[in-house]
């Protein structure tokens, strides 16, 4: 049931509607229902996963929160029998404890992720290195992926680390901590919430009002128009380009970097659009998770555009910490004093980007494309950050052209020609393949002559017309985005309700004709949907 089908609509707006029909008091346990129904609809073998997860976090979240209290309890009853000394030893035991129950639940949870989302590629990773040897391989075991675990495994574990932390407060119902993990619009690709900022919301009573539940109409279309209408008309184009490298070099491969970078645009911020609205018309606020990423001048500002929440969770519970704990402290001391000062300072943060920028494309898929993926995004920043200085000096010594639109514009265009290059490893899923292809863009220029004649839309299996509509669709969404920079255009025409009107209509009348639904095209599940 993925998030533009008909039986999903449904549901939704029957649960929206259940939600404000019903005592305030209960909306909250709607939400739950609707949202173990939902999974459990998905498959029956997922939830047993998703309870353990629920019931692991929730319990030693509530060991670590009662733990801290006791020891607080304990030296404000003993502050004047205990030395500045004792005191400390006393916080210090207590931190160690309560540290392996974190450490336990972590191990419990990225375990069970492990297991079933990488099992597969260790095995094969092994027999490819036993192949060097032997001629005996091991199986391949076929483990089920529950919906969405690493979205809800990341926003659980978060949770945990915020209240060992003191960041937030462990949930005392168990419901409704269950609701916060299982949210049903946000279970399958996002937004990665914090507790903090979704938790109370859930439990708040909300009455319906016209602004949020019209905003939030009109975004679900809004998503619907952008996945149905751009990204699964593309990813035709996009298949059939990638399904034979050998006869789609050169330009082709050019033109699979913009096609791509509108598909998985158009994919995932339509889901993310349909989550946030549908959430909106409950009365909830989502943290966004786009802002206008084509619009990056460089590639460290493109990751604080394109999926902000995931990058703020690996930078919150990996990057930070991993820069600051001891082993990297002595890493660092060492660095000074046998490889240079320059060298270093460099040396400790460059590996924990790295490091980061590795778990970032593991955790975007078990596979080698993912890997290399994700330390290409970490060189590239890190190639970034060593030529500031010489960007430095340019903008110093042209600072007309720099300021300019002109220059705003190309940096902008380089930002997104050199992200969606890195990218179209998620589309060749083969490390070599993806090289040599990208290679051909230098070398292999027979094609050209089908993108002067035409001939290229043929080829790609998409008439003149449908490319024209695509291209007016993707206008339209760059126009949308602009001016929605300060205000969400949703907003806006919320407060006019004739043009609402005349908006949804329009955007729901192009869906239905022009949407995946029509002649000739199907409706894909979402890229992210399995995460």
């Amino acid at each position: 049931m993925t998030l533009t089908s008909f039986p999903f609509l449904v549901f939704a707006a029957v649960t929206v509607l259940v939600y404000y029909l019903v005592p305030k008091k209960g909306q909250w346990m709607v939400l739950l229902t609707a949202s173990t129904l939902f999974y459990g609809a998905a498959g029956g073998w997922y939830l047993p996963f998703i309870l353990v997860t629920i019931l692991s976090t929730f319990l030693i979240a509530r060991m670590i929160a009662n733990h801290a209290g006791r020891d607080e309890a304990y030296i404000a009853a003993h502050k004047a029998e205990l030395s500045k000394e004792e005191r400390k030893a006393y916080k210090a035991a207590g931190k160690k404890k309560r540290f392996r129950m974190l450490v336990w639940g972590l191990v419990l949870n990225f375990g069970i992720l492990a297991v079933l989302k990488y099992t597969g590629f260790t095995v094969s990773v092994i027999n490819d290195v036993m192949g060097l040897f032997t001629e005996s391989r091991l199986d391949i075991p076929s483990l089920i992926l529950p919906l969405g675990i690493s979205f809800y495994t990341f926003r659980s574990t978060a949770y945990l680390i915020d209240v060992y932390r003191g960041k937030a407060r462990a949930a005392g119902n168990l419901g409704k901590y269950a609701l916060f993990i299982s949210f049903f619009p946000a279970v399958m690709q996002g937004p990665i919430c914090r507790y903090n900022d979704l938790a109370e919301q859930l439990e708040t009573p909300h009455s319906p009002e016209w602004s949020n539940l019209s905003a939030g109409l009109l975004r679900v279309l809004w998503g619907m128009f952008k996945k149905l209408v751009v990204a699964d008309t593309l990813m035709g184009a996009v298949k059939t380009i990638v399904s034979a490298p050998e006869d789609f070099g050169g330009m082709y491969v050019l033109l699979l970097i913009i096609l791509y970078s509108a598909v998985i645009y158009g994919d995932f911020t339509g889901g993310i659009d349909i989550t946030i609205g549908l959430s909106r018309m409950l009365g909830l606020r989502l943290t966004e998770n786009f802002n206008r990423p084509f619009s990056s001048r460089s590639t460290a500002e493109y990751w604080n555009r394109w999926h902000i929440t995931m990058g703020s969770w690996f930078t919150d519970y990996v990057f930070y910490p991993l820069s600051i704990c001891n082993s990297m402290q002595k890493l660092t001391k060492w660095s000074r004093a046998h490889l240079g000062k320059a060298i270093g300072m460099r040396f400790p943060v460059y590996l924990a980007t790295l490091f980061t920028w590795f778990l970032t494309g593991l955790w975007h898929g078990a596979s080698w494309n993912f890997i290399v993926w994700g330390l290409l995004n970490g060189v590239i920043i890190l190639v970034s950050r060593e030529l500031e200085p010489l960007y430095g000096k340019f903008r110093k010594k042209f600072p007309r052209l720099t300021a300019s639109p002109f220059y705003g514009g190309f940096c902008c265009v380089r930002t997104f020609f050199l992200m969606g290059a890195v990218r179209i490893l998620d589309c060749y899923r083969d490390v070599p393949v993806t090289f040599k292809a990208f290679g051909s863009m230098f070398y292999d220029f027979s094609h050209w002559g089908d993108l002067l004649d035409g001939s290229f839309m043929d080829k790609l299996g998409l008439t003149l017309p449908v490319w024209i509509l695509v291209g007016m669709a993707t206008v339209l969404i760059f126009f949308i985005s602009r001016a929605g920079k300060e205000t969400p255009v949703a907003d806006r025409l919320s407060a006019r309700p004739v043009l609402w009107t005349l908006a949804c209509l329009g955007l729901a009348l192009v869906v239905l004709i022009f949407g995946s639904y029509g002649i000739g095209f199907d409706a894909g599940a979402f890229i992210y949907t399995t995460f």
